[in-house]
């Protein structure tokens, strides 16, 4: 199985081809975002209802985890 290295929050991290960016954020111990009160979140359905998941992605803000691959050099932080 291939390997994927991308960075969340500025964290190296190598996983499985086919994981998603939410399950990657998991693994990294990492957040996705802060609430408006600057509580820590992370990913939570799964399924993008929740909008838990929302991280800043290659740059582009509000994008949500769960529905995206991770992609090799990808940089993923939380908002």
């Amino acid at each position: 199985m291939q390997e994927i290295e991308l960075s969340i929050n500025g964290k190296k991290l190598h996983v499985a081809e086919g994981t998603s960016v939410a399950a990657a954020i998991l693994i990294s111990g990492e957040v996705s975002r802060h609430s408006v009160h600057g509580e820590a979140r992370t990913p939570f359905c799964g399924m993008g209802v929740c909008m838990e998941c929302r991280a800043t992605v290659d740059g582009k803000a509000q994008q949500r985890t769960c529905q995206m691959n991770c992609q090799p050099g990808m940089e993923v932080t939380a908002e």
